[in-house]
């Protein structure tokens, strides 16, 4: 075979296997894409948070000491809230965040202790997936964390919602959430601004609630796209 042919043969292979995907991302991108929203902060959009909480029942989440969950049944997770520590189990490995104080956080392998760079990169990766997942569990607690800003916004659909965007903190400090709310002010989805996703305004669904023993509320469910993110064996416990 000519190298001419295999090099016919390689090109024909890539455009079999990515212009489906573009053209599928291009599909999505222009059925989706929406620009941030102009938001505007003040007493209004203080008042929403605060009835946001109210309806979340904010005051049982804040007494909730132990929260346990598996995010797409790949991570695992044991918080222990109160002391901001967190077990983070995945495939082989384990890592006892101390989120505090990272630099006595531990890491193991198949349970056996592991040191220096090895155990850097694991409590680096335990890190960003407790920030990651934990986001998706929690996030409508954490509109009033150091760090944000909320405004009343109306999205490119004509719904109107409370804007929380993260000047600092966390993995991508600079992402923005629209929050749409039911009639009792209680989360039905968000619209997202982040810098990890190339469109703007994707939505996802925060509608299957559990409540826990300790009476805070927990998604168990999400649905983004076509895609389903499974919040699996939510427990909370004071």
């Amino acid at each position: 075979m000519t190298f001419k042919r295999v090099l016919k043969i390689t090109a024909g292979l890539v455009i079999f296997f990515t212009l489906p995907s573009l053209l599928f991302f291009g599909f999505v991108y222009f059925k989706y894409n929406e620009d941030l929203p102009q938001g505007k902060q003040g007493e209004q959009a203080e008042a929403l948070a605060q009835s946001m909480l109210k309806a979340l029942d904010y005051e049982a989440y804040k007494n909730t000491n132990y929260i346990e969950w598996t995010f797409k049944n790949r991570h695992h997770y044991k918080w222990q809230k109160d002391q901001n520590t967190c077990v983070v189990y995945w495939k082989e490995y384990k890592v006892d965040l101390n989120l505090n104080s990272p630099s006595e956080s531990k890491a193991y392998v198949h349970n056996f202790k592991v040191e220096g760079e090895q155990a850097k990169e694991l409590i680096s990766e335990a890190t960003d997936y407790f920030n990651n997942d934990s986001f998706w569990l929690v996030a409508p607690y954490k509109v009033l964390d150091p760090g944000t800003q909320r405004s009343l916004v109306k999205t490119e659909s004509g719904e109107e919602g409370l804007m929380v965007t993260y000047t600092s903190g966390g993995t991508t400090p600079g992402d923005s959430y629209v929050w749409i709310l039911d009639k009792n002010h209680k989360p039905t989805k968000f619209k997202m601004w982040v810098d990890i996703l190339p469109i703007g305004g994707l939505e996802a669904s925060w509608t299957d609630w559990t409540t826990t023993e300790s009476g805070a509320q927990l998604p168990t469910f999400h649905e983004l796209l076509f895609l389903g993110i499974e919040m699996g064996n939510v427990k909370g416990t004071n």
